[in-house]
């Protein structure tokens, strides 16, 4: 593949979806696939076009020998997956119906928890433009909460990028933790993409003025239907930009819209586009997403991303 132009690194999970409409506790049967915000990510960028590395920790089972053949079909490099005979892979089971989305999550004393400093590959991550990490690795231990830290101070000391999204996710630490957590990555990254309700669960109710009041560059609130703003501070000014969100006919399943818009956004950043430009192609992206079911399958290409933006009404996947 070459150098990476991004490396992502947290946890993945099995993923088990129950049939649309069924809610989890009823379902008689199930879809297979993988789930976790760093890999949803790397898979968005990959189908973009881009050379993407994830870094993580498997079970060596059945189970994690399916995600990483799910992840490689996807174009992303995962040789610095390390396989684990004594922990299992994770596991999230999730519906979709009227009354919302239920996920039952199957994670303590996974692989992935395990993720530790020494598994980030240095050599690799000083090679990339754009090292992306998120809250919820950062909460699953302490040893991957050091791994997390150790990979943005890491990338900062080489020059790359650091792109990070809290993801806040209450069931994993309260909001006191997260708070601390956020304040972290914010402290660590150039671009934090942050979603308003996450923000406001833990207490932050402008998110760009606070992480532009720790030293962060570029600041993405993402407001789901509300669309999105993007605040950049140079020059003792700053200047924000919105985006609407795009129309959708049905929002079939709304997870994984927030690592969508993410993927969208590196992509546009990674080829130069200014910030109007890449609000628009996280926003399709998002829009995509929500549009199927489950975290990846309606991630687009780079042509059905360019439909969408040119209104066309034959978009397809």
């Amino acid at each position: 593949m070459g150098a990476p132009e991004v490396v992502t690194i947290g946890e993945v999970m099995a993923l088990l979806l129950a049939p649309a409409g069924v809610p989890l506790g009823e379902a008689a049967s199930y879809e297979q696939g993988h789930a976790g915000a760093e890999s949803n990510v790397a898979v968005g960028l990959s189908r973009l076009g881009h050379r993407v590395a994830f870094v993580s920790r498997l079970g060596d089972d059945r189970l994690g020998a399916r995600v990483l053949r799910d992840l490689r079909g996807e174009g992303v490099d995962v040789s610095h997956v390390a396989l684990d005979t004594t922990r299992p892979t994770g596991l999230l089971l999730r519906d979709t119906h009227a009354r919302g989305v239920s996920v039952d999550y199957h994670r303590a004393g996974s692989a992935a928890t395990l993720l530790a400093p020494a598994d980030v590959p240095v050599d690799l991550l000083r090679q990339a433009r754009v090292l992306h990490l998120t809250g919820i690795t950062a909460a699953i231990s302490d040893s991957a909460h050091e791994a997390v830290l150790h990979a943005a101070r890491t990338a900062r000391e080489h020059g790359v990028t650091v792109t990070a999204d809290p993801n806040v996710r209450l069931r994993l630490a309260d909001a006191d933790r997260w708070r601390h957590l956020t304040e972290e990555l914010a402290d660590l990254a150039d671009v934090l993409l942050v979603g308003a309700d996450d923000a406001a669960a833990i207490g932050i109710d402008d998110p760009a003025g606070w992480a532009q009041a720790r030293g962060v560059r570029t600041v993405v609130v993402k407001d789901g239907a509300r669309g999105a703003t993007e605040s950049t501070a140079a020059d003792g000014a700053t200047r924000t930009w919105q985006q609407p969100a795009l129309p959708v006919p049905v929002v079939v399943d709304p997870v994984g819209a927030g690592d969508a818009f993410a993927a969208g956004w590196i992509s546009a950043w990674l080829r130069g586009a200014e910030p109007d430009r890449r609000l628009r192609e996280a926003a399709a992206v998002a829009a995509c997403v929500v549009a199927t079911r489950g975290d990846v399958p309606g991630l687009p290409d780079p042509a059905t991303r360019d439909r969408l933006l040119a209104g066309a009404e034959d978009v397809t996947r």
